[in-house]
C-alpha cells in the first residue's frame, strides 16, 4: 500500500472542509496560504457546490429566499437596465 502524499491531504482535507461550510478565508489561513488566489482552486473544484451557486444567481425563481422578487419597484429597476 502506497501512502499519500501530503499534498493529497491537504487537497483532501481542504476540499471537505469548504463541503462542510468552512469560509474559504478560514481554508486559507489554515493551509497558511498567503494570498486567497491560492485557495480560491479548491473552490472551482467541486461541481456540486459551483451547480448550487449557480442556481442562487438564478433571478426568474422565486421564494422565500428572495423577498425582493416581490417588491415592484426593485423589480422594475432591475428590469430597466
Amino acid at each position: 500500500m502506497v501512502a499519500p502524499q501530503p499534498h493529497v491531504i491537504r487537497h483532501t482535507s481542504a476540499c471537505h472542509l469548504l463541503q462542510a461550510g468552512v469560509d474559504l478565508n478560514t481554508i486559507r489561513a489554515w493551509l497558511g496560504h498567503v494570498s486567497l488566489e491560492t485557495t480560491n482552486v479548491y473552490a472551482e473544484i467541486d461541481l456540486e457546490m459551483k451547480a448550487k451557486a449557480i442556481a442562487l444567481c438564478d433571478a426568474a425563481a422565486s421564494g422565500p429566499d428572495r423577498p425582493w422578487k416581490e417588491d415592484k419597484g426593485v423589480m422594475a429597476f432591475l428590469n430597466a437596465i
